[in-house]
């Protein structure tokens, strides 16, 4: 077959570590398959896997990757060619391929299995900490201590394993989507100066890196998406011009719709215009999304821009301990006896401590779930008889968390009636926190290293480097004309709308369900608007800040909003720490549009 009618197809298996056992068995029905790629590193990941290898040097990465996800399908995996590529080896990539190789033996198998490393620097730390880094969102500087450091690597190294014939490749901190682009580099010879296709392989692989996110999973018109119990994980359809038709497998569950593609498309994206990965800059302003089929959607229109002569950065280390009380309280009053109770007990463990001379909590944060908390001044006034109470305390010293963690209990007997008991307290009383780190190191300083069954390769990271941001045009949109009498109605009437958190910062995007809709949607989210919107949530809402990004092809606009994730996914004590919620916030902001419209 001609690389021009060559199809090459790539199953998104796993969107985290703790993805569903229905993702391979399901993608194993499609027929022509020729790769799974598992994502399993979000960023908080690296820390867990950190200290699983501090407590066992043979350990840094989690068994469920073999034991789960492949290990039942190796045979058949090897039979039909299906490759597979997964960034699980986490903190000891070269471990958990030995346990493939192993698993594969137990099964009569030989199996090929590369690694790619040299995302590990934290062997530089103490340069980097003598030299000033700052954080590149926050200009902290490198806390003290211990820090694992990982680069953020891209995919030649990947291409370049399976150029020397692996079956399966792991590897540690390399960006998602670079899961899904050594694939295509490898299938169809694309070299480090092909920039859209480059930056039209990583839309693929960011498409296809979240599972069935794609395929109907977190979508605004949820009621839409039939059989969420056997919901179809992604397949990419790639080709080598860079198109690529998303759909999934045949009789599963699921949706995969232009509002579900560009509901991902937008996914934790900062600027669409310079999406920045190892290998490319990626423009997808001029993205366009065609409904091909039932469940078919032509993916086509990224540009690419020469790849940053940086390296993103991700640090974990130790920053704490945390407690977190679920306590059920019911009946008349249920509300008020709630938030009483966490005075209470907030009250008697901070005497402990201070008799103890332990000091005070570093934080405390008390919120009843069941009287929308997080919608602020847009809270409805509710009077449930049912709610959960939360309270979540952090403190340098772990005593002091597992004590409050003991006393949270005695308020079934001690405080207030109705209080009941959650089985929360059958979890650990104390656990630590992740602090995380994100700056920018000289791509120079990284070298990657390529082996096949223990066996270096000769590989040097071919991309030559040269972004430019003065190079990004700037994008306006439309204006709304005014046209007769305007009406007003929620943005969901007009819009679907994805979110998510990265680090201390989230995105909400918000794309017209007509293109006719978005001048109307621009003129009533401003950025002020927008802002006075969320403001509740930010760290510091004097200082609110959003940004708001044009995104013309997928008729749509990208929110950033800075500094409003209390600390990131992993050190939020919020009902929300994921920012999962933000775009619900947003669908019901009000829309002045003309009555002939809609």
């Amino acid at each position: 077959m001609t690389e021009a009618g060559k199809v090459v197809r790539i199953g998104g298996a796993s969107g985290a570590l703790n993805d569903s056992a229905i993702a391979v068995p399901g993608l194993l029905k499609v027929e022509g398959l020729n790769y799974l790629a598992f994502d399993y590193l979000g960023e908080g990941a690296m820390g867990i896997f950190r200290r699983m290898k501090q407590a066992d040097p043979r350990s840094g990465f989690l068994p469920d990757f073999v034991d789960i996800h492949i290990g039942p399908y190796l045979t058949e995996l090897k039979a039909r060619g299906i490759r597979v590529t997964a960034n699980a080896g986490g903190m000891n990539p070269e471990g958990l391929a030995e346990m493939i190789r192993q698993r594969g033996r137990e099964q009569g198998l030989t199996l090929r299995v590369a690694t790619v490393t040299g995302d590990d620097v934290e062997h530089l730390v103490p340069q980097l900490r003598a030299e000033g880094l700052r954080d590149m969102y926050s200009g902290a500087p490198l806390p003290e201590g211990e820090i694992g450091m990982h680069a953020y690597i891209g995919a030649f190294g990947i291409a370049r394993a399976l150029d020397a014939g692996a079956d399966v490749v792991i590897t540690g901190r390399v960006v998602d989507s670079a899961l899904i682009l050594g694939p295509l580099i490898h299938e169809f010879g694309w070299g480090p100066d092909d920039l859209d296709l480059l930056a039209a392989g990583t839309v693929a692989g960011h498409l296809l890196e979240c599972g069935a996110q794609a395929t109907g999973g977190t979508f605004t018109d949820w009621q839409d998406v039939p059989d969420w119990a056997n919901i179809g994980f992604p397949v990419g359809e790639c080709h080598a011009d860079g198109s690529v038709v998303m759909t999934k497998t045949d009789g599963t569950g699921g949706l995969v719709s232009v509002g579900t593609i560009a509901e991902q498309l937008l996914y934790e994206v900062g600027d669409p215009r310079a999406y920045i990965v190892p290998d490319v800059v990626c423009d997808f302003t001029g993205i366009m999304l065609e409904q091909v089929g039932p469940d078919r959607v032509l993916v086509r229109g990224a540009k690419g821009y020469p790849a940053p002569e940086t390296l993103k950065l991700c640090g974990t280390y130790e920053d704490g301990w945390r407690s977190v009380a679920l306590i059920p309280v019911s009946g008349i009053d249920a509300v008020a006896k709630a938030r009483r109770t966490a005075e209470a007990l907030l009250e008697r463990v901070s005497a402990m401590l201070e008799e103890r001379g332990w000091g005070p909590w570093r934080q405390s944060h008390v919120e009843v779930i069941g009287t929308e908390t997080a919608w602020g001044p847009r809270a409805q006034a509710l009077e449930p008889r049912e709610v959960l109470l939360k309270i979540v305390v952090d403190h340098a010293n772990p005593a002091a968390c597992i004590l409050f963690g003991r006393e949270q209990t005695t308020a079934i007997m001690n405080m207030a009636v109705g209080t009941s008991i959650a089985p929360i307290i059958a979890a650990p009383r104390a656990f630590p926190l992740t602090g995380m780190f994100f700056g920018l190191i000289d791509r120079r300083r990284v070298t990657q290293a390529v082996a096949l069954d223990g066996v270096a390769l000769d590989y040097a990271d071919p991309v030559v480097p040269g972004f430019d941001p003065a190079a990004l045009p700037p994008i306006e949109g439309e204006a709304a004309v005014m046209d007769g009498e305007l009406v007003e109605v929620p943005l969901i009437r007009l819009a679907w709308a994805r979110s998510g958190d990265k680090g201390r910062l989230f995105n909400v995007a918000v794309i017209a369900r007509d293109p006719a809709f978005l001048p109307w949607i621009r003129a009533s989210l401003t950025v002020a608007a927008v802002t006075d919107w969320y403001r509740h949530l930010f760290d510091a809402p004097a200082h609110a800040r959003v940004e708001r990004f044009e995104v013309p092809g997928v008729h749509a606009i990208n929110f950033l909003a800075h500094d409003a994730q209390g600390g990131g996914i992993n050190l939020s004590p919020r009902f929300d720490a994921a920012a999962k919620s933000m775009a619900q916030h947003l669908l019901e902001m009000p829309v002045r549009v003309p009555a002939s419209l809609i």
